[in-house]
């Protein structure tokens, strides 16, 4: 069954092109990640998603040169927001030479999905959004994303015109969307795309004791991935991996279950660079999950027994989204709000919005 992304209809499962170019320590040569690209598509996935700053351009051309003679096959996303100091910029005309850039590599006139990818709290997220209303009116992108913004910039920036998805991290170890992003989505009527949905590879077994991360790793920076928080998480590893291996599915599968199964409108776009995992990942769709097996996850791998952030302290100043109280900040209290009771706590406080609740 597909779901809807905006003006879009894709599959449940689509592709992250990320580690492509950049992320996880050495990528492949071009030769190999255009044979990738093409298998994912001859495979059934129908969502690729990539960005102006990944490999500083490159994923894009990559893309764009291995494509663009199958554009009618795929949804293709994109992003933009970021400087060239690296730090966030809404600037309605820096938004708007990205995008002349980003069409340029992906040698197109056209990006079906183009996302903000940082906020840049020194421009309001009207103006930028707005910024971005005007290349859809001219055709150069056909609906408007966001990504890693909270509910209320998602709610600002909805009223200045749609906003057709929200991406953001989301799997069993890293939760924030729960907290007031997911019900503001479906508030609104936007779609929701949920990146790194394995965790990063963790949750996939990618990370074993012992584990020596390549030059360029980005998971070095990363306090679930080092010490003190590393053992802690590698005991869990190998839990969810028990439970996976019970259900004859690979830990990657059962984590994408999941993910399709707490959320029956989301749309998850884990990244390989193996054929093999790509067709792994697919797979996860025919993987059924009762209510029972949900409930023994959520109970295992959540934000309460995971350890440590999920970023380090300079990529943090870029997410704008919600965090648990455990992740060292107080949470922003919304209307619906009440003292933490029962057994759904999110970060110390109960909040309606997060269960799913009107506000």
């Amino acid at each position: 069954m597909k779901r809807r992304i905006g003006p879009f209809t894709v599959n449940p499962i689509g592709y992250g092109a990320m580690p492509l170019s950049h992320g996880y320590g050495p990528v492949l040569d071009d030769a190999a990640s255009e044979r990738l690209l093409h298998h994912v598509l001859d495979t059934g996935y129908d969502f690729i998603d990539t960005a102006a700053i990944y490999g500083h351009g490159h994923n894009e051309t990559l893309i764009g040169r291995a494509l663009k003679a199958r554009w009618s096959e795929f949804v293709l996303a994109s992003k933009c927001g970021w400087g060239p100091d690296r730090v966030p910029d809404g600037r309605p005309a820096v938004t708007l030479a990205t995008l002349e850039d980003s069409l340029r590599r992906l040698e197109t006139d056209h990006i079906d999905l183009y996302y903000l990818h940082r906020y840049d709290p020194r421009v309001p997220i009207e103006e930028t959004v707005g910024a971005l209303a005007r290349a859809k009116e001219s055709g150069k992108i056909g609906a408007i994303g966001l990504s890693e913004v909270s509910a209320d910039l998602l709610r600002r920036a909805h009223a200045a015109h749609p906003i057709a998805a929200v991406q953001s991290e989301y799997s069993l170890w890293t939760r924030n969307p729960e907290i007031a992003v997911l019900a503001a989505c479906r508030e609104l009527g936007t779609g929701f795309v949920a990146f790194s949905p394995v965790g990063r590879g963790f949750l996939a077994g990618a990370v074993k004791p012992g584990h020596r991360y390549a030059p360029g790793d980005m998971r070095e920076t990363m306090p679930r991935f080092s010490e003190p928080h590393i053992g802690p998480n590698l005991d869990l590893s190998a839990r969810f991996a028990k439970m996976a291996s019970e259900r004859g599915a690979s830990p990657a599968q059962l984590a994408l279950a999941w993910l399709l199964h707490k959320d029956d409108a989301l749309v998850a776009i884990p990244g390989t660079t193996s054929l093999a995992h790509a067709d792994e990942n697919m797979a996860a769709l025919e993987l059924q999950l009762d209510a029972d097996i949900m409930a023994a996850l959520d109970e295992l791998v959540n934000e309460r027994t995971v350890s440590g952030g999920r970023y380090g302290e300079a990529m943090q100043k870029a997410v704008q989204t919600e965090r648990f109280a455990s992740e060292g900040a107080d949470l922003p209290r919304h209307s619906g709000c009440e003292p933490a009771t029962g057994t759904a706590r999110f970060g110390g406080h109960r909040c309606a919005r997060s269960l799913g609740q009107p506000p």
